[in-house]
């Protein structure tokens, strides 16, 4: 009988070992995360150890705290040094929200700001975890929020001046002063142009906030140093 072709041989089986082995082989390392706790109390007289052994107990190698008001996020030294500090791959914990921010909106612009760095964040006694899918669609909810937050705002600040303007209560605050212009104009003789391009308004706010004395002379040391005509 005459033999066409020799059939291949079979290939070799593979241990579960070295199948276990060749995977690892081929899967990237894992980063272990860093993570960072931020504490914050309002006062001085306040403590701050409840939330460092929370931290801790959170597995955070490394914590900022501070005693300040929570008014402003430019305000809090700290604060910003922590968001200066973490890095990609870094998870920053908070006990509470209120802790990081005080309103929607400064949550939503840290938590960007943190996202922006590829640093995850999560809050012990609150659902908030950027690290997870559902934590990512808090973000995006929150982002909403912020921007109703703003609108809101915006609309209570314009019904207030327009209540006030109704009541007669609401008074623009100059953006020169009298006592400047007729400091100026005193000291140098000047006409209410010249004196609003070195104030940087125009010469209707010179006229609007000091109104009277263009006409006359005008009075350098006791000297007569002329007149301004309005409208110059």
């Amino acid at each position: 009988m005459i033999k066409l072709f020799d059939r291949p041989a079979p290939a070799p089986r593979l241990m579960q070992s070295e199948i276990r082995d060749m995977v690892h082989a081929t899967t990237p390392a894992t980063v272990p995360q860093t993570i960072i706790g931020y504490a914050r109390v309002s006062t001085v007289d306040q403590d701050l150890e409840v939330q460092l052994e929370a931290l801790a107990s959170a597995g955070a190698g490394r914590v900022f705290s501070e005693k300040r008001s929570g008014s402003s996020t430019r305000d809090r030294t700290e604060l910003q040094r922590c968001l200066e500090w973490v890095r990609e791959g870094d998870v920053l914990v908070v006990t509470r929200l209120d802790r990081l921010a005080r309103s929607v909106k400064d949550l939503h612009d840290i938590l960007e700001m943190l996202a922006a760095k590829g640093v995850g964040f999560r809050c012990l006694q609150q659902p908030v975890d950027t690290t997870s899918s559902i934590g990512k669609l808090t973000l995006s909810i929150l982002g909403a929020f912020a921007e109703f937050e703003n609108d809101i705002r915006r609309e209570r600040q314009r019904e207030g001046i327009k209540r006030a303007r109704a009541a007669g209560v609401y008074v623009r605050q100059p953006t020169v002063t009298k006592a400047q212009i007729l400091a100026l104009r005193e000291a140098h003789g000047w006409g209410a142009a010249r004196i609003g391009k070195e104030l940087g308004v125009h010469k209707r706010t010179i006229y609007r906030n000091c109104p009277e004395g263009w006409g006359a002379p005008i009075v350098n040391g006791g000297a007569d140093v002329g007149r301004e005509v309005v409208g110059a």
